[in-house]
C-alpha cells in the first residue's frame, strides 16, 4: 500500500501543488463540477501517509480523478468494485452508469505525471529567466525606445509560445507562462500606439485582454485598457475610451487594488475628457488623480506596468488639460514642473516632456526659450528610437518655421539634420 500512497504524492507533486495548494484546487475542482466535496490539509495527509489509507467519499472521489486524471484505484487506495471506474465508450449500451475515462488507465496513471510532448520539461527557474527577460522589456523601453523594445518582445513571444506548444511544465508553470504571454501582447499594444501604428495596437489589445480574462487577471486587464484608452483617444473614438476607463475601475475595485493603479486609471479619464474639450471633467478626473496621488505612499504592491507614473503625470496631465483650452501660458509651469520631477531613469519620457514644453512654449511666444527647451530635449534623445517622439519633434519643427526668427531657423535647421 506504501507504493499506491507515493503515487498520490507523486501525481500532486507533479501537478504543482504543495499539500495546501491542493486543498485549495480541491475545492476550486469540485465548485467546477458543481459538488458539495472538500478536503482538509490533515486529510491529504493522511491520504498519502497512512496504509491503507481511508478511502475518499464518492464525491471526493470524483473530484480527485477529474483532478488527476487517473482512476481512484491507481492512486493507491482500495477502492470497491462498485465504485471502479470503467473505461466504455457512452454510448454503448449496458449496465455503465458511469465512465470517467477514454483510455487505458495504466497509460494515463504514467502520463498523468508529465504532460506528452516531445518538447523540454520547463520549470521555475526557466520561468524565473524568462520573468527578468520579460521585466527588462520596461528598461529598453523608457532608455532606448520603443522600436528596439519590439524587436526583443517578438523574440520573447516566440519563444514563450513555442514552449506552450511543445514543452512538459506544471498546471502552475504554464499559467506563469500564459501570464507573461498576456503581457508581452500589453507590450505589443504599447509598441504599436507609440510608432503610430493604431489598428495594429487595438488588435494586441483585444489579445491581451483575452489572455489576461484566461488567467484570471483583473490589473493585467486594467493595464491593457489604459493602453486601450490612449489608442482609442488617437483613433478619435472617444465613446471606446470612456468605456476602456470604466472598464478599468470597475476591475480594479473589484482586484482591492491600491491608489497607484487607481491614479493611472483616473490620469486616463483625464485624457479622454481633455480630447473630447470636455475641461470641466477633466478638471474632476485630475482632482482624483491628486486625491490618489496623495495616498500612493500606502501601497505595498504596485505591478510593473504602473511604477512609470508620479505628480510629474499629473502636472503633464493638467498642462495638456490648458493647451486643450488654449491657455500656454497656463501649461508652462506645469510642464517645467513635470520636467523637473520625472525620473532619470524615464530617458524617453523625459525627452517628450521636454518637446512639449518647448512646443507649449513656442505657441505662448516665448521663441527663444522654447528653440533652447528643444536644443536639451535633442540631446537628451540621442540614442532614443521612437516614432512618436520623433513626430513631436516634427511638429515643432514646422511650427517653428513659421516664426522670422534667426533662432528658430537655427533650431528648424538642427531638427532637419537630426530628425
Amino acid at each position: 500500500m506504501a507504493a499506491g500512497t507515493g503515487t498520490l504524492v507523486a501525481l500532486r507533486r507533479a501537478a504543482g501543488y504543495t499539500q495546501e495548494s491542493f486543498v485549495a484546487a480541491f475545492l476550486q475542482e469540485a465548485v467546477r463540477l458543481g459538488l458539495d466535496a472538500s478536503v482538509s490539509v490533515r486529510q491529504a495527509r493522511r491520504w498519502e501517509r497512512e496504509s491503507p489509507p481511508p478511502l475518499p467519499h464518492p464525491s471526493q472521489q470524483i473530484v480527485l480523478e477529474a483532478m488527476f486524471g487517473v482512476p481512484l484505484a491507481e492512486m493507491g487506495f482500495d477502492v470497491p468494485a462498485h465504485r471502479v471506474a470503467v473505461a466504455a465508450p457512452l454510448s454503448d449500451a449496458g449496465d455503465v452508469k458511469r465512465r470517467t475515462f477514454v483510455a487505458d488507465t495504466g497509460a494515463l496513471a504514467a502520463s498523468a505525471l508529465i504532460p506528452a510532448r516531445s518538447g523540454a520539461h520547463i520549470g521555475s527557474a526557466d520561468v524565473g529567466r524568462l520573468r527578468t527577460r520579460l521585466d527588462s522589456l520596461y528598461r529598453t523601453d523608457h532608455t532606448e525606445g520603443s522600436v528596439p523594445a519590439m524587436t526583443q518582445a517578438r523574440r520573447l513571444e516566440g519563444e514563450i509560445t513555442g514552449t506552450l506548444g511543445s514543452a512538459s511544465y506544471t498546471p502552475r508553470v504554464g499559467r506563469e507562462l500564459q501570464t507573461m504571454l498576456a503581457e508581452l501582447h500589453g507590450h505589443r499594444a504599447w509598441y504599436s500606439y507609440d510608432g503610430g501604428r493604431i489598428g495594429e495596437g487595438r488588435a494586441a489589445c483585444t489579445e491581451a485582454l483575452a489572455a489576461a480574462q484566461l488567467v484570471g487577471s483583473p490589473l493585467l486587464q486594467v493595464s491593457v485598457l489604459e493602453t486601450l484608452v490612449l489608442l482609442a483617444v488617437k483613433a478619435d473614438r472617444a465613446w471606446e475610451a470612456a468605456s476602456a476607463v470604466e472598464s478599468a475601475y470597475r476591475l480594479a475595485s473589484h482586484a482591492g487594488a491600491g491608489p497607484t493603479v487607481h491614479l493611472v486609471i483616473a490620469l486616463r479619464d483625464a485624457n479622454v475628457a481633455t480630447h473630447a474639450g470636455d475641461l470641466s471633467g477633466a478638471r474632476r478626473a485630475l482632482s482624483r488623480a491628486v486625491s490618489y496621488q496623495n495616498r500612493v505612499d500606502r501601497d505595498t504592491a504596485v505591478p510593473n506596468w504602473a511604477q512609470f507614473v508620479g505628480p510629474f503625470e499629473v502636472d503633464y496631465a493638467t498642462a495638456d488639460m490648458y493647451v486643450r483650452a488654449e491657455q500656454p501660458k497656463r501649461a508652462v509651469p506645469f510642464l517645467r514642473a513635470a520636467v523637473r520631477g520625472i525620473g532619470g531613469g524615464l530617458v524617453r519620457n523625459s525627452a517628450s516632456y521636454r518637446v512639449k514644453l518647448a512646443g507649449v512654449l513656442l505657441a505662448a511666444g516665448e521663441v527663444e526659450e522654447a528653440c533652447a527647451e528643444m536644443s536639451t530635449a535633442l540631446e537628451a534623445s540621442g540614442g532614443i528610437s521612437s516614432p512618436r517622439l520623433a513626430g513631436k519633434m516634427r511638429e515643432f519643427q514646422h511650427s517653428a518655421a513659421r516664426i522670422d526668427s534667426g533662432t528658430a531657423r537655427d533650431c528648424v535647421a538642427r531638427l532637419r539634420e537630426v530628425v
